[in-house]
This record gives C-alpha cells, structure tokens and sequence, in this order.
C-alpha cells in the first residue's frame, strides 16, 4: 500500500501547482472523430492508424500535440524539410510502448531513435487562408518526403476504397496483422483543425478518454496495488476501469489529474461505456 500512498501524496501535490503543465504552447492539430461501421468510404482516403506518438513539425521545433518540446537527436531533426508536418512518431506495430518510452527521455538515446519513423499524414499550410483539398496535400506530402531523402521520413499511404465491404475487409486485414485500425480523410477536405468530421477513425473497439478522479484498492492477489480507477469524462459521466492494467501500472497507477484513454464496446442505456479496459496514459511529455 505504501506506493499507493506515496502516489497520493504526489498527486495532492500537483494539484497544488496546476500552471506545471501549461508551460507549453498547444499547437493547433486535427483531431478525428469515430467512424460508423456502415459509412461510405468513397468520399475518403484512406490510411492505417499507427499506434505511435503524434508529432507536428514547425520547420524547427518537434512538438508533441501538447505542444511539449520532444527531445529528439539532432541529427534527426537535421533532415526535417523547411516545411511543417503533421504525423506520427512510430516504431512497428505492437510497439508503443517502447515507443512512448523513447520519445519522452530527455537526452534522446541514437540506438533508439534509429528504429522510429516520422509517419507523415498532413501538410499544414504556411497561412490557413491557402485553399487546396487533402488530396491535393497528399500529393504534395510525397514530393516534400522525397526531396528530403531521409529513410526515416515517410509519406502515410493514403489509397481510395470501392465500398463499405472493402473497407471492413481492410480493417479486419490490417488489425489481423496486429495495427490499430484506419483513418479516413475527405479527399476534398480543406485544411482544418480541431476535432471534425474531415478525419474518422474506425477499429474494431471504440475508445475514449476520462480523466483519473480516484483509486479503487487491489483485493486478492491485487492487495496493496490499485485495483481500479475511478475516472470521469469531458461530459461528467463517472465510473470504474479494472481491467487492462499490467502488474507494473497496477503498482504504480496514473496520477490523480492525468488524461488516460481507454477502450470500450458502445454506450449502457444510461450512456456509459461497456466493458471499458485500460488502454494507455496519454502523455503530455
């Protein structure tokens, strides 16, 4: 119980200095919203969800979406174009973990950083004012990618599906090869930020995120360790999550405050997520 007790005290802590996590600047990004099953995906291109840490590019600065300064090698950094990206920070699938561990060392390690990739899917304008559609981004993000002649700079792959059968053949493909799920981007978007119906997100479990209100204490083989999380959603919702933990997370659980997302399969009556599991911290680096 005593590490419960000491994350207690920690968090009574940070609740007393709540300008710590606000040093940074959140740069504006695209959020997506979640896919029905049944849509018509020919209005869309169409992406794998890497499972990797979003990272935006102002041409100097790699930021993470909190807007946190993201300590990557300089030679890294180095074969960044001029230009503004909006992406992912990814290693392989089924290794985030790792991934999110690398990304938030404050002096980067090289052995590390040699195994991450820049998944670039957007190319923000240099002004909002600049019209063109996300096809027409795409197109460009493949020639910035390919004058900057870096094998760790890559271009997502964006390809058209015939039908909603297509689609659900291609998520079961791509989440039996152990990925996330898809993204579909209107072909005719205009750059936008925010989250908006331009960007969905289908897998094969929704998920959400709540914040952490409260600790629920381990009983069995759980005692002394945290057994479940009290959390909360943007819309007040409350309830428990008790399942998804490893043993590590269970002895050490996320602090009072922090942001964490979990998975779920749809909505009780009463508007609450069914069967919801751990899934990760979100990070604010």
């Amino acid at each position: 119980m005593s590490s419960l007790i000491r994350l207690f005290v920690f968090a009574f802590c940070l609740s007393l200095a709540p300008f710590a996590l606000a040093q940074s600047t959140e740069p504006r990004a695209l959020l997506a919203n979640v896919a029905h099953t049944d849509i018509d995906p020919t209005p869309y291109l169409v992406s794998e969800k890497y499972d990797g840490v979003r990272a935006l590019w102002d041409g100097k600065t790699l930021r993470t979406r909190a807007g946190n300064v993201i300590a990557a090698p300089a030679w890294f950094v180095a074969k960044l174009p001029a230009q503004s990206l909006d992406g992912e920070l990814w290693m392989a699938r089924g290794q985030f973990e790792k991934l999110s561990g690398a990304v938030r060392k404050a002096v980067p390690q090289d052995d590390e950083w040699r195994q991450i990739k820049y998944m670039v899917f957007e190319l923000p304008p240099a002004s909002l004012d600049e019209k063109g559609t996300f096809a027409e981004r795409y197109e460009a993000i493949k020639r910035v990618v390919a004058a900057a002649g870096f094998p760790q700079l890559l271009a997502v792959e964006q390809f058209r599906l015939a039908d909603n059968a297509a689609l659900k053949r291609k998520l079961a493909e791509v989440v039996k090869a152990g990925g996330e799920g898809l993204m579909l981007h209107r072909a005719d978007a205009p750059y936008v930020t925010g989250r908006n119906d331009a960007l969905l997100k289908l897998k094969p479990l929704d998920d959400a995120e709540a914040v952490v209100i409260g600790y629920v204490a381990g009983k069995g083989k759980y005692v002394g360790k945290m057994g479940a999380l009290q959390v909360e959603t943007a819309d007040g919702k409350r309830f428990q999550i008790g399942t998804g933990f490893t043993d590590a997370v269970r002895a050490n659980p996320p602090a009072i405050g922090a942001t964490m997302t979990y998975t779920f399969r749809g909505l009780t009556k009463n508007g609450l997520p069914r069967f919801a599991s751990f899934l990760r911290v979100r990070e604010k680096f």
